[in-house]
């Protein structure tokens, strides 16, 4: 066997020292990057205290408030944990959540925005010192004196051209490439026709170069891209906002009943979890051991906590407050409803409305046409003064002023600047067309129990009964998910009511719930389903087999900003209805509370589906508003939907706007949004179609230099889009 020959330690010291280095570095403490969000703070004074104690505790390096995004970031060694970070700044008197610093990395760097800002740094700084080098030339330098200026300024605008104007040329290279033309093919062109005759001018020492013209022109065309990325950053920023409040980790349960701390990313369903006080649900899932209170506020705006106990299902982000849960996930990862949730917001930035078509078709024929009058404007002015320059500048400054970049944003920046605003005033857009079908809403229908009232109902009479009659109550009201039922359950566990035992448990929706007790059938619903007299309060009818229906009444409250909503969509003209499938008097009762004139009582999910179809045959455009599964059907039917969070599963999916709070009043402004984005889409067509109309026939008489055509495109694309942001 040879014997591995080995060279001495100092034959190579860098080699002998890399282990050292790398064992080093493995033993050099990592610094943990920790991420709070801050929703209670506002002023200077809220950043120094949160600062000042942050900083001050013991192992951590650095922490930083950002008051415009509310959010701290903190580097600290890897022994400080977040829960350390979050209990001391919510002892200060702050509200604080952890966020996770990987997710809000793409919003921090912003890649894209930060390259678009340092082209248009070089390209500004570039086309700043040409143009005062032109100066010189404007003021009447002539001979070796302007060929000098002309050639610093060639030095100067060639390469900060070929480096700024990337992401017009990329995109023209890929399009030619499928031999397909866009918006930046024209553009491309028109700078490389200006560069092209600026270089042979000042080759032949002619008088005029446009170097200056080429760097404007790149410059404001950057300025109206970077514009649009920044008025789409904003949804995105919103999703990512959501995506972050995810638990980065979570608190394992092992087979022998240890604890472990393990990523979000490698739990699966099934897996038993530990949420302590403070702590955030990693993961939808069903609590299985432990009672407390659960603080669903950030999700959707209710700021009073629920009651959380064996057997109620919890989503992710929501903040458990009282007391240690266990709980068996049943939804991770993309599966969450926050992260879902999340990507609905995704929506706001490819909402397409009967104009987007308009747009794209616009845009297609506009990248043709441009080349084919600019082709005309120089063979034409070729023809007539036999002079290149002047056909070549006229040619270049047709193609810079006939782009369609303000047609092409006249759709996009409207729809993510109102998606975004009526996302932050806690609406959710499902829908791409929602927008567009909302502004056209002529007619709102409200359901009542858990949309106009809170959904949270209580028994009013319950100790009234007898026990026996609650229990089976009970045991009827576990096959629903309507809130009076709800309602009896949670107020017969709260008594220590034990449920009674019922076969055959069958929902009919519109009705309530019916098995068999005893061998005999017994019912829970509505009065006309088990033969009883309407109460005038809101009620349900326990019905025995050939006993008397018995009564549970409630009271409930209205839904905050009930009364706002109401009241300000009739005051925009709006006609508003209540439907319910409750009793009439109840009904009638709400009705007149909020002023209704409109409304339908004892209603099934087939009667509000009627109703709604009979006004669309009228041309009427109707609004629903409802959470339950009877409303199911008529979210559907109507021309546009809203269910609010607290909605049922199938009441969600089947409208097109989630209403993320508690309060209605955002409706009647929902309106006024969709219908001011409507005429902001009309309004930039018209700027777009103007601007044509006035603009190519100035460039095709040689009106325009390149120069000009430059100002005025990227003038009318930031007018288009500061013409969007003014829905901000």
């Amino acid at each position: 066997m040879t014997a591995t020959m080995r060279p001495p330690a100092s034959a190579c010291p860098a080699c002998a020292a890399a282990p050292a280095a790398v064992a080093v570095a493995a033993q050099a403490p990592q610094e943990a990057q920790i991420a709070l969000s801050l929703p209670t703070i506002h002023c200077a004074a809220c950043i120094n205290k949160i600062e000042k104690a942050l900083n001050a505790h013991p192992g951590v390096i650095s922490a930083r408030v950002n008051l415009t995004l509310k959010r701290a970031s903190i580097a600290a060694e890897p022994e400080v944990t977040a829960e350390d970070m979050r209990t001391l700044v919510e002892r200060l008197g702050y509200e604080a959540h952890e966020l996770d610093p990987g997710t809000l990395s793409s919003t921090a760097t912003d890649r894209a925005g930060r390259a678009l800002l340092m082209r248009l740094a070089v390209a500004g700084f570039a086309a700043m010192n040409v143009m005062l080098l032109s100066v010189s030339v404007w003021s009447g330098a002539e001979g070796p004196t302007r060929d000098l200026f002309h050639w610093i300024s060639a030095a100067i605008a060639l390469p900060a051209i070929a480096f700024s104007g990337q992401p017009f040329f990329a995109n023209a290279w890929a399009a030619l490439r499928n031999r397909q033309l866009n918006m930046d093919v024209p553009i491309t062109l028109a700078i490389a026709l200006a560069v092209v005759t600026s270089v042979w001018e000042t080759s032949l020492s002619g008088e005029h170069a446009y170097f200056d013209a080429a760097l404007a022109l790149t410059f404001f065309l950057l300025a109206g891209r970077y514009l649009d990325h920044r008025t789409r950053a904003a949804a995105r920023s919103a999703a990512e906002e959501l995506t972050a409040l995810e638990v980065p980790r979570a608190i394992r349960l092992k087979p022998d009943g240890t604890e472990e701390t393990v990523p979000v990313a490698a739990l699966a369903a099934g897996d038993l979890l530990r949420v302590r006080p403070g702590g955030r649900m990693p993961v939808d899932g069903e609590i299985t051991e432990g009672t407390s209170e659960i603080d669903r506020s950030l999700l959707t705006g209710e700021t009073v906590p629920v009651f959380a106990g064996p057997g109620q299902a919890v989503s992710a982000g929501e903040v458990n407050l009282t007391g240690p849960l266990t709980l068996r996930a049943t939804a991770v990862g993309t599966e969450t409803s926050l992260h879902r949730m999340a990507d609905l917001v995704a929506v706001a930035e490819s909402g397409r409305s009967r104009y987007t078509p308009l747009a794209d078709r616009a845009a297609r024929l506009y990248a043709p046409g441009v080349h084919i009058l600019s082709a005309l404007s120089f063979l034409g002015w070729y023809l007539a003064t036999w002079d290149m320059r002047t056909a070549l500048n006229i040619a270049a400054a047709v193609l810079i002023i006939t782009c369609p970049c303000a047609l092409g944003l006249a759709v996009p920046a409207v729809t993510t600047a109102a998606s975004g605003r009526l996302f932050r005033r806690g609406m959710l857009i499902k829908h791409e067309t929602a927008l567009e079908r909302l502004a056209q809403v002529e007619t709102v229908i409200f359901d009542k129990t858990g949309t106009l009232t809170a959904g949270t109902p209580e028994p009013e009479n319950l100790d009234q009964l007898d026990r026996a009659d609650i229990a089976l109550a009970l045991a009827l009201a576990r096959g629903s998910a309507h809130p009076l039922a709800q309602a009896i359950e949670r107020a017969a566990l709260a008594a220590g009511i034990v449920a009674a035992e019922v076969s055959d448990l069958t929902e009919v929706p519109g009705y309530g719930t019916k098995g068999l007790h005893q061998g005999h059938e017994v019912r829970l619903g509505r009065a006309s389903w088990v033969g009883a007299t309407p109460s005038d309060k809101t009620a349900t009818f326990l019905k025995r087999e050939g006993k008397p229906a018995i009564a549970i009444t409630f009271a409930d409250r209205l839904r905050e900003g009930a009364e706002e909503a109401v009241t300000a969509l009739q005051a925009s003209g709006k006609q508003v209805y209540l439907i319910s499938g409750d009793s009439a008097p109840a009904v009638e009762a709400l009705a007149q509370r909020l002023g209704i004139g409109k409304w339908m009582a004892e209603a099934l999910p087939a009667d509000k589906a009627a109703r709604i179809a009979a006004l669309a045959d009228d041309g009427r455009h109707v609004l629903m508003v409802g959470d339950g599964l009877n409303d199911t059907a008529a979210l559907t039917a109507a021309h546009v939907s809203i269910s609010p969070a607290s909605a049922l599963d199938a009441a969600r999916v089947a409208s097109d706007i989630v209403l993320l709070g508690g309060d209605l009043s955002p409706i009647a402004d929902a309106l006024r949004t969709a219908k001011s984005a409507t005429r902001r889409i009309t309004e930039n067509f018209r700027l777009a179609t103007l601007y044509n109309i006035i603009a190519v026939p100035l460039a095709m008489a040689g009106l325009c230099s390149p120069l000009i055509a430059a100002l005025a495109m990227s003038a009318s694309s930031i007018t288009v889009s500061l013409n969007a942001l003014r829905l901000r």
